[in-house]
């Protein structure tokens, strides 16, 4: 007799899980979305020791400069593994706190999910080459922290799709040309992947900002759904790839406002 399982079981075992093995579960082929439970909002995910989150201070991250050091690009990568980690997690979140989204929407949540996993295996492969695992040192819980920003399903689309994720088609980017430059081709190739499954978890957002804000100026339905220090300024980097928002699918008009933005760190100082 086959079990069924369910997007709140499985959700949930992804959320609380605490080995990363329990984390790295792929999403069942006939995973059951409709959801007749109340939402559930946790507050904290389970973890190893090794990967508890401590505040960002502990966890300070070298700039894109730092790619040419062999050392300090473990670093950087053990920081975009700690991204994806996050990102598995609050996928799965969403699932748990949004019971009643459209069920086209809740496929996306898990189809992104998957992906955010086979991202983590990527940087995981990466760091294993430069001598590291994946909890050799701090992680903050830089998405966790924004759990306020997540009300609706299209609050998060629009934080974590149309903010997290969107600044990454420049991130991204500028990290593969970083590792190309020092020639760490395998580094540059994993990062390549990333950036071409962004545009597709960016267009996701953009396809559900369009369904569930209505008839309204799409760019000023983002700027009332995103909520400070989230938004525009951590929409993007300092480079502007242009090319990847159309791939996307956004229209020229929201392309031209973010463009316009003056990009800031999480800090708030300019890029």
């Amino acid at each position: 007799m086959t079990l069924t399982v369910t997007a709140r079981a499985y959700a949930l075992a992804i959320v609380t899980g605490e080995t990363l093995d329990a984390k790295l579960v792929a999403p069942p082929a006939d995973l059951v979305l409709e959801d007749a439970e109340p939402a559930l909002r946790l507050r904290a995910p389970g973890r190893p020791p090794a990967l508890a989150i401590v505040p960002g201070r502990s966890a300070k991250v070298p700039p894109l400069s730092g790619m040419r050091d062999p050392q300090q690009r473990a670093r950087i990568l053990h920081a975009l593994a700690n991204h994806e980690l996050q990102a598995i997690e609050l996928f799965a979140w969403a699932l748990l706190a949004f019971p009643s989204a459209p069920l086209a929407f809740r496929r996306g949540l898990v189809a992104i999910l998957a992906d955010e996993q086979r991202h983590l295996g990527l940087y995981r492969d990466r760091l294993t080459a430069h001598g590291l695992s994946f909890g050799d040192l701090p992680v903050t819980g830089h998405f966790w922290n924004k759990l306020d920003h997540l009300g609706s399903p299209l609050e998060f689309a629009c934080a974590m799709n149309l903010t997290f994720e969107n600044a990454n088609l420049d991130f991204a980017g500028d990290y593969a040309a970083a590792a190309r430059a020092c020639g760490d081709h395998a580094t540059a190739e994993a990062l390549d992947q990333v950036h071409a499954d962004e545009i597709r978890h960016v267009h996701f957002g953009w396809v559900w900002l369009k369904r569930l804000a209505g008839d309204v100026d799409l760019w000023q339905a983002y700027l009332d759904h995103v909520k400070f220090p989230l938004g525009p300024r951590r929409a993007r980097g300092a480079r502007f790839d242009r090319e990847a928002r159309v791939r996307a699918g956004f229209d020229e008009a929201f392309i031209d406002a973010l463009a316009a933005i003056d990009p800031t760190r999480p800090s708030g100082e300019p890029r």
